[in-house]
């Protein structure tokens, strides 16, 4: 039987424009989500905004609006973005941070963890990064900065805080992550993570004095103390579910089912140590997998405004609107295709132009068209285009989470079927053994229709309309990826 499979991206703050590191990893779930619901599985994919913390109140501030205002007039523009990266709508669950239910949930969560005796109040004085969410110690910094946000000035805190007991979760994390019923996807970030639990965790605090940052869910039991961002905000993927009052979904999606997270990799620490530090002191079940992304830099260069190389992914999807009816699908295959996996992947807007000419103009789209050509001439219609299964090779890597070789492994394909063309020869064939010539156009339309099966969670608008020209045996009006002028 088929465990329900939930997934969940991280939570960009809504203050600020979704950047290409944001669309890699919505790209990437996206299309885990759809493969997993093509084989049949119960799939809830969730995504959403941080709405709460100082960067949201700051941002508020200067626009002259109050937070609420603020996120309220934010979403919207969040979720359009969402959608121009052709995520699969009919499965993608939002949740927002300030909504009432999921504040109620932060708040039952801290009520769990408290009652359990893995939070404590005291005086405390710390180095905070504004920026991260996060407080520093001195050796993450560089230069007494935030190499992270390293234009931004520290804030020192001097106040009394309540505080996770972080420290009491070293031994109880190894013995998850040494259970078999963990991991962190790739084996390298997880030895990272074993490593940093080893070297010793320290209690961090989890609140705010609301008379010094007041937009953050109030404290229970403490109305002059708002919760730490990251204690709110990670709650949302339980929350989500409709815990803890609806225990029917999170009982078969989080307890029953394989709960799975991506997120960068400059946010592992919080998604696999310390937010299942957080399920351990909740008595809560703990996630299944947490897959890890590079980042993703511009010419051998972190990306950076002030050297020119910031790649908007909305940008990209509005470049090739002029050459093809499915510019989201470019998008998506430059990040599937072209950015590894797991590693720092590197794009420039040159390299995103010659991999369409390459593998979508003159690969799948070109393929598409000799194939549908021939078919049509030929008058040869596919017997069957039922119960048609995906690449076995594909399936290998997407259990592994490798979405880059799954997808080399469908280029491998294409230029397999390109190589055939060329051996049979079909429009030779023709004049000389029709019944020959129309059995390997037969077979060549197959090949195909198994291709554009196999693209159906990564590039789907590309992969239906291929199997739409298939089964009406139709030329297509235009190249599905025309050219580049």
């Amino acid at each position: 039987m088929k465990k329900p499979f939930y997934i969940t991206t991280t939570l960009p703050y809504v203050n600020a424009a979704l950047h290409i590191g944001h669309a890699l990893e919505f790209v990437r779930a996206d299309s885990v989500a759809r493969y997993k619901k093509s084989l049949g599985y119960d799939v809830f994919f969730n995504t959403g905004t941080d709405e709460h913390g100082q960067k949201i109140l700051e941002s508020a501030t200067k626009e002259e609006m109050t937070p609420l205002e603020y996120v309220d007039s934010y979403f919207p523009k969040f979720k359009q973005s969402v959608g121009a990266f052709g995520v699969d709508f009919s499965i993608l669950h939002f949740i927002r941070t300030t909504d009432s239910h999921h504040e109620a949930a932060a708040q039952e969560f801290w009520k769990r963890v408290e009652k359990n005796g893995y939070i404590y109040k005291k005086n405390y004085n710390a180095k905070y990064c504004v920026g991260c969410e996060e407080t520093k110690s001195d050796s993450e910094l560089v230069n007494d900065h935030c190499p992270v946000h390293p234009n931004r000035e520290l804030e020192i805190r001097q106040e009394e805080n309540y505080f996770f007991k972080f420290s009491a979760f070293g031994d109880k994390l190894l013995s998850l992550y040494e259970s078999g019923d963990f991991r962190i996807v790739p084996d390298s970030r997880f030895n990272e993570m074993k490593e940093f639990i080893k070297r010793g965790l320290e209690d961090f605090s989890i609140s705010r004095l609301k008379s010094k940052m007041s937009w953050g869910v109030p404290v229970p039991g403490d109305e002059d103390h708002v919760m730490y961002v990251w204690f709110d905000a990670l709650t949302n993927y339980i929350s989500t579910l409709g815990w803890p009052e609806n225990n029917e979904s999170f009982e078969t999606f989080w307890k029953n089912g394989t709960p799975t997270q991506y997120c960068g990799k400059d946010n592992t620490r919080f998604q696999s140590v310390t937010w299942q530090a957080m399920l351990l002191a909740a008595d809560l079940p703990s996630t299944c997998t947490v897959v890890v992304n590079g980042f993703i830099i511009s010419g051998g260069q972190k990306m950076s405004k002030s050297i020119g190389n910031v790649i908007n992914p909305l940008d990209v999807v509005d470049m090739f609107r002029d050459v093809t009816d499915y510019p989201e699908d470019v998008l998506r295959f430059v990040l599937l295709h072209d950015v590894s996996a797991f590693e720092d992947g590197d794009l420039t807007i040159e390299s995103i132009k010659h991999s369409y000419s390459t593998h979508l103009a003159n690969g799948i789209g070109n393929l598409t068209s000799r194939i549908m050509k021939m078919a049509t001439t030929y008058g040869v219609v596919l017997a069957t285009t039922d119960t048609v299964e995906s690449l076995p090779e594909v399936a290998v890597q997407m259990e592994n989470y490798d979405l880059t070789l799954a997808m080399k492994e469908i280029q491998a394909q294409i230029s397999k079927i390109d190589e055939k063309i060329s051996t049979y020869q079909p429009f030779k064939t023709i004049k000389e053994d029709e019944a020959k010539a129309k059995q390997q156009v037969q077979e060549l339309l197959a090949d195909l229709l198994q291709v554009a099966v196999t693209l159906n969670p990564f590039l789907p608008r590309t992969a239906t309309a291929i199997q739409k020209l298939i089964k009406e045996s139709a030329m297509p009006e235009k190249p599905l990826f025309a050219r580049l002028p």
